[in-house]
């Protein structure tokens, strides 16, 4: 009976294992082990306020991203990369923030795993990118990354896919201009455009179709604000943008430049009529 009762315990009371975080920062390649994070001198205990992962008050032992990503300027791009694939796409300047909306990378001991995001689902970590005070660097859900495995820099969004940049042509503070932007900060986590982007989630936003192709402005307004009050169904995963997050001004230089885009669509070999 003893012996059972070892066995049990080895098969099923161990702790979740250790995790890596991987660092590709240009030239520079570090990984950096759950325990080294853990007992790094910057973290602390950090109370965030209202996870936007979990919906209500959340304490972790975090690292400020600024002390990773320590070399980086401001003007640089990074992606944060997550467990599934999940890419998102984070100028530096704000992670590098001291002051006001403040970025961290909340660690999960494996002694203490976190809950999981809902039934049957996984927990946040093994790293979250999680930020204080975030209302005040206006601070998106998907500037929140959940199963961060890699921070890797990357050029700009615009210079690494031409296809999804408007007309050149156009003045810098164009509202689709504008739009593109907001596209960059909200939507490129999972959405392509012009088959050009990382994302694997959500559809192509212009191949084969644009949606201000097949939405009137009033419902692709209505559609982006809460999708499940046009399109009901249970393994939907797109959430609603409130004005909070997406200010009215945003959302009508979004939808000038999806407009504009359906202009400016890509045809490759492979998608010939």
């Amino acid at each position: 009976m003893k012996f059972i009762c070892l066995l049990f315990t080895a098969l099923f009371c161990l702790p979740t294992y250790a995790a890596q975080l991987t660092l590709e920062l240009g030239d520079t390649r570090r990984s950096w082990q759950t325990a080294d994070l853990l007992n790094h001198p910057a973290t602390q205990e950090v109370r965030i306020v209202d996870d936007v992962s979990y919906k209500r008050d959340m304490t972790y032992r975090a690292i400020p991203v600024a002390t990773l990503l320590e070399g980086l300027s401001p003007e640089d791009h990074v992606q944060a990369v997550a467990l599934d694939g999940f890419a998102a796409e984070l100028n530096v300047a704000p992670l590098l923030n001291q002051h006001g909306a403040k970025a961290w990378l909340a660690i999960e001991d494996p002694e203490q795993p976190w809950p999981p995001l809902g039934k049957g689902k996984p927990s946040a970590g093994p790293f979250y990118l999680v930020w204080t005070d975030p209302q005040a660097g206006h601070i998106s859900p998907e500037q929140w990354p959940f199963q961060v495995a890699r921070f890797k820099r990357q050029q700009p969004v615009a210079e690494r896919f031409p296809a999804m940049r408007p007309d050149p042509s156009l003045a810098a503070d164009a509202p689709a201009n504008q739009g593109f932007v907001v596209f960059q900060k909200h939507c490129l986590a999972c959405h392509r455009l012009n088959g050009a982007g990382d994302a694997q989630f959500g559809p192509d936003l212009n191949i084969p179709y644009n949606p201000t192709e097949y939405f009137g402005k009033a419902f692709l307004t209505r559609y982006i604000r809460d999708p499940q009050s046009l399109r009901q169904w249970p393994q939907a995963r797109m959430p609603g943008f409130s004005s909070e997050v997406l200010t009215e001004a945003e959302l009508a230089q979004l939808i000038e430049y999806l407009q504009h885009m359906a202009t400016r669509k890509v045809v490759t070999p492979e998608r010939q009529p």
